[in-house]
C-alpha cells in the first residue's frame, strides 16, 4: 500500500509531491554546491524541490495527510527507486517509521490547546539548523500552522527564510490567508480540493470494508471531509450524534425547544471532552509523576509543582478546544442540512448530503421560504464566528437556536 493511497481526490498533488519527491532524492546523490544551491543532474530539474511547502485545502481535504505522504517520500529507501519506481512505497522502514511517527528525523508538530506557542517554535528552528541524523532529510511537519501566536510565527519566519540545506518545513493551514504573507512568500503553495462523495465511497468500501450503500450515505454527508466520512462510516456513535444534531431543525418551534435543543448541543460537547480528559489527563499526570520519581504520600519533589501547573494549563486548553471543535461538527452538520433544505426549496436535481434525511428535508423547506432559510444559515454563520470570538458557547448556541425558530 502506497504512502498516497489515503489522499482521495488528490491526483494532481500527488503527481507534484512524487515530482519533488524525485528531485529530492536527486539532490541528496549529486550533493550540494558551495553556494548551497541545488546541484544539477542530468533529467533532474532541481528546482521542482523547495525547502518549505504550505499544504492548503478544505476542512478534511487531506493537508496533514498529503504532507506526512510527502515526508514519507523524502524517507523511503525502497530498492525499487533504482529502477524508477515511486517514490513512498509504504512497506520499506523510511516510510513504515514516518507514518507511525517513529523516525528520527521527522518532526510532527500538533497542539492540543488553542495555540502553537513561541518556546516550541524557538525550539523547532534549532532544531531545523542541524542535520539529519539517519535519513536523507530532517522534515518538520507543522499541523494547523494557522494557529501559531503572532511570536511563534515570527520565530518560524526565521527558520524558514534561512533554510539549513537538508531541512524542508512543511506547513498545513486552512487557506493561504491564515498564514503570515512574509512565511507563505517562503513556502510552495499546495492547495487540495474537496474529494467527490463518489471517489470517497469507493475508498471506505475498498479500505474500510463499509457497505456500499453506508458508505454512500456516509461520504455525502461528510461533505468532503475524508475522515468524517470515515467516522460515520465505522462508528455508530458519530452516527447518532449527527442524528441527534439534525433534529433540531425540527425542533425549534417554541422557545423551550430552542433552549432545549442547545443545552443538549453544548452537554454533547461537554461530554466528548471530558471523555477525552478521563483517558488522557490520568496517564499524563501519572507519566509526570513517574518522570520525577514522586512517591504517593510524600513531598513532591522540586520543581514538579511548576511542571504539574503546566501539564494543567494544557490540559484544560485541549479540553476547551475539543468543546469547540465538536460543537464546529455539529455546526457544519446543521449548515449542510439547512443548504439541502435551500437546494430543495430551489428545486435542485443534485444530490443532496443528507439524502438520508429526504423527509425532515421536506418538511422544513415546506414550512418557509429560500429567504427563511438563507437567514438560518446566517445564524449558524454567526455562531461560528461568535465562537472564535469566545462567546460563552451555550449563550451562541442558544442564540442561534432561536434566529432559527425566526428564520
Amino acid at each position: 500500500m502506497s504512502v498516497w493511497d489515503d489522499l482521495v481526490g488528490q491526483e494532481r498533488v500527488v503527481e507534484q509531491l512524487t515530482t519533488a519527491a524525485r528531485a529530492a532524492r536527486a539532490t541528496v546523490a549529486a550533493g550540494r554546491t558551495s553556494t548551497g544551491a541545488y546541484a544539477a543532474e542530468p533529467g533532474v530539474n532541481a528546482s521542482l524541490m523547495t525547502h518549505a511547502w504550505l499544504f492548503t485545502g478544505p476542512p478534511g481535504a487531506g493537508q496533514t495527510t498529503a504532507a506526512r505522504a510527502f515526508a514519507a517520500a523524502l524517507q523511503c529507501t525502497s530498492p525499487d527507486l533504482d529502477l524508477g519506481g515511486v517514490p513512498g512505497c509504504g512497506f520499506c522502514d523510511g516510510c513504515h517509521t514516518v507514518l507511525s511517527g517513529s523516525h528520527a528525523d521527522v518532526k510532527y508538530v500538533r497542539t492540543d490547546g488553542l495555540s502553537i506557542g513561541v518556546g516550541d517554535m524557538r525550539a523547532l528552528v534549532l532544531r531545523a539548523a542541524s542535520y539529519p541524523t539517519g535519513g536523507r532529510w530532517s522534515v518538520i511537519l507543522v499541523d494547523a500552522a494557522h494557529r501559531l501566536t503572532e511570536a511563534a510565527a515570527n520565530a518560524l519566519l526565521k527558520g524558514v527564510e534561512e533554510p539549513s540545506p537538508r531541512t524542508v518545513w512543511l506547513l498545513c493551514a486552512p487557506s493561504v490567508q491564515d498564514v503570515l504573507p512574509t512565511i507563505r512568500s517562503r513556502c510552495r503553495l499546495l492547495v487540495l480540493r474537496t474529494p467527490a462523495a463518489e471517489a470517497v465511497a469507493d475508498m471506505l468500501v475498498r479500505r474500510d470494508g463499509v457497505e456500499p450503500e453506508t458508505a454512500r450515505i456516509a461520504a455525502l454527508a461528510g461533505q468532503g471531509d475524508v475522515e468524517r466520512a470515515r467516522r460515520l462510516a465505522v462508528d455508530e456513535q458519530a452516527r447518532a450524534r449527527r442524528l441527534d444534531v439534525l433534529r433540531i431543525p425540527l425542533e425549534v418551534a417554541d422557545i423551550g425547544g430552542c433552549l432545549a435543543a442547545a443545552q443538549r448541543l453544548v452537554d454533547t460537547a461537554k461530554a466528548d471532552a471530558e471523555a477525552l480528559a478521563e483517558t488522557q489527563d490520568a496517564k499524563e499526570s501519572d507519566d509526570l509523576k513517574a518522570a520525577y520519581g514522586a512517591v504517593e504520600g510524600s513531598r513532591a519533589p522540586r520543581g514538579m509543582a511548576g511542571a504539574a501547573k503546566e501539564l494543567e494549563k494544557r490540559q484544560k486548553s485541549r479540553a476547551t478546544r475539543t468543546r469547540r471543535e465538536t460543537l464546529g461538527v455539529a455546526l457544519l452538520d446543521l449548515l449542510g442540512f439547512y443548504r439541502d433544505v435551500l437546494a430543495v426549496q430551489l428545486g435542485s436535481t443534485g444530490a443532496l448530503a443528507n439524502e438520508d434525511q429526504r423527509p425532515a428535508l421536506g418538511r422544513v423547506a415546506a414550512s418557509g421560504t429560500p429567504e427563511n432559510t438563507l437567514r438560518r444559515m446566517e445564524a449558524v454563520l454567526a455562531c461560528r464566528r461568535a465562537m472564535d470570538r469566545n462567546v460563552d458557547p451555550l449563550l451562541a448556541v442558544e442564540a442561534m437556536t432561536v434566529a432559527l425558530r425566526a428564520g
